[in-house]
């Protein structure tokens, strides 16, 4: 049988087919495989390049999962570290001691079985009857004959004194306080209080005036009217109160009214 040197997965010689998608030009063996001597496809396939990969191919194997130990290596045991990395086991701080270390063989052993030949009871009795006796007040003491008697202690004089020391401290602060609020007012003149309080008279004598044009109106049969009859209302409401303000006595207004 007859076997053809060349590779028979190569496309033919100035083919049209297995360009889709390429830079390559319509006939892909036209400029390098017109001689047939390639040694590989002009176009490579890939896989899925169109119509994409086959329903289930992506598809989780079940045979095929992660073994334990693949990604990490397993935990050396207490033998095997004791054996490789002795240095791992020892401690790299000791707590401290609560208790002495035992005594060495080379120590000296503490003295014991001490015998004395005192006689503490009777060392007492002797200490006790030779011991001189302790003076005795001459009588109780008199606390009336006393150099401070009926007097008031120095302590509670100081405390007294810091009392009103805060006393005329606080006095000062009401006075301030006081005096700024009377700064910060001024009386109002009558001539000025009399024009205002005319000023206000016309102003609900024109407001009224509107208001009486509006009153034979029974049914408020729209937003409009009915907002304007509450807007008069108001109106007069306010200007009575103000003319009621006016008419007191003692009238103070702040300085910054008076662009002070």
């Amino acid at each position: 049988m007859y076997k053809s040197k060349h590779n028979p997965q190569l496309p033919p010689t100035a083919t049209t087919l297995g360009g889709a998608q390429t830079s390559h030009p319509t006939c892909t063996g036209a400029s390098m495989n017109i001689s047939g001597s390639a040694s590989g496809k002009i176009v490579p396939t890939k896989q899925g390049r169109t119509m994409g990969k086959p329903v289930g191919s992506m598809k989780n194997v079940p045979s095929d999962y992660m073994k334990g130990g693949a990604k990490t290596s397993k935990v050396q045991s207490l033998k095997q570290i004791t054996a490789s990395c002795p240095n791992l086991l020892q401690p790299s701080a000791l707590k401290p001691k609560l208790k002495p270390d035992v005594p060495k063989l080379s120590e000296a052993p503490p003295v014991m079985n001490l015998v004395s030949s005192k006689n503490f009871v009777v060392a007492n009795a002797v200490e006790t009857i030779l011991a001189a006796p302790k003076k005795s007040q001459q009588g109780a003491k008199d606390y009336l004959r006393k150099d401070d008697y009926g007097k008031v202690p120095k302590y509670l004089t100081n405390i007294k004194q810091d009392i009103d020391a805060e006393y005329e401290y606080i006095r000062q602060l009401q006075e301030q306080e006081e005096s700024a609020a009377r700064d910060a007012c001024a009386p109002l003149d009558e001539q000025e209080r009399q024009s205002i309080i005319a000023g206000l008279k016309a102003k609900w004598e024109q407001v009224n005036t509107e208001y009486q044009g509006a009153t034979h109106l029974t049914v408020l049969d729209s937003a409009g009217k009915k907002y304007r009859k509450e807007k008069y209302e108001a109106e007069l409401s306010n200007i009575e109160k103000d003319i009621e303000k006016l008419n007191r006595k003692n009238i103070m207004i702040a300085r910054d009214n008076f662009g002070y």
